[in-house]
C-alpha cells in the first residue's frame, strides 16, 4: 500500500514538474521581443527599399525586362540620363544622333533632358531590331556559338551596342568575326552578359518610334 502512495506521489511530482516547462512567457516580462510599431521598427527586415537588395535575386534584380534595360543602361552610362560620353553618344543608353532619328527623335538636347523619352526610345530600337533581326533570332537562338549561348535578348543587346549588321557578321561567321565598338567592347560581350533575360514582350516592328 505504501508502495502503491509512493509510485503515484512521484508520478504527480514528475508530472507537475514536466507541465512548468511548457508554460508560455510572461510577455510583459519580455519587452525586448515585442515590437512598438510606431517606432519604425516593423520595416527593419524586409525592407521597403529596392536599393537596400543589390545582391538579391528578386523580380527588379533578376531576368525579367525591367532587369535587362537596367543592366544594360548601367553598362552603357552607370545608369546616367545626361551622360555623353567621348564620342558624342547620348544619354543613359547611349544613343548616337544618326541611331535616334531612326527611332523619330530630332532634338538631342531635348532627348538628353527627357528620361521618359530616353525609355521609349530604347524599347523603340529594340522594337525595329527585333524585326530586323526576326530571322537570325530563329536560327540561331539556343545554339552555342564561340562558346557563347545564344539567345533572344544578348542578340538585342549586341545590336544595341554594334548595330544588327554586327550581330549578322558574327553569328554568319560562326564566332570568326570579333565585332567590337570603338572603346573595344564586343559583341560576344554583349550577346554573354545579356543572354537569358525576358524580351519576349518587345514587339517586332520595322516602323517604332517615340510617340
Amino acid at each position: 500500500m505504501i508502495n502503491k502512495w509512493s509510485f503515484y506521489t512521484c508520478l504527480t511530482i514528475i508530472i507537475a514538474f514536466l507541465s512548468s516547462g511548457f508554460k508560455p512567457f510572461d510577455l510583459d516580462t519580455h519587452k525586448w521581443f515585442l515590437i512598438d510599431k510606431a517606432d519604425g521598427t516593423h520595416y527593419l527586415f524586409p525592407s521597403l527599399e529596392q536599393n537596400d537588395y543589390p545582391n538579391s535575386n528578386m523580380p527588379f534584380t533578376g531576368k525579367y525586362f525591367i532587369g535587362y534595360k537596367e543592366a544594360i543602361g548601367f553598362k552603357e552610362s552607370q545608369g546616367k540620363y545626361k551622360k555623353i560620353n567621348s564620342l558624342g553618344y547620348l544619354g543613359k543608353y547611349q544613343f548616337g544622333v544618326t541611331t535616334l532619328k531612326t527611332v523619330g527623335v530630332h532634338n538631342s538636347q531635348a532627348f538628353l533632358n527627357n528620361p521618359q523619352m530616353q525609355e521609349k526610345a530604347f524599347v523603340a530600337l529594340l522594337s525595329k531590331n527585333k524585326w530586323e533581326l526576326r530571322k537570325v533570332i530563329e536560327k540561331y537562338e539556343g545554339k552555342i556559338i564561340d562558346g557563347v549561348r545564344i539567345t533572344e535578348s544578348g542578340i538585342l543587346a549586341a545590336a544595341h551596342l554594334g548595330g544588327a549588321g554586327s550581330v549578322k557578321r558574327f553569328l554568319k561567321t560562326n564566332g570568326q568575326r570579333k565585332c567590337k565598338d570603338n572603346y573595344g567592347t564586343s559583341v560576344k560581350t554583349y550577346l554573354k552578359d545579356f543572354g537569358g533575360y525576358e524580351t519576349s514582350r518587345i514587339e517586332a516592328d520595322s516602323e517604332a518610334s517615340v510617340k
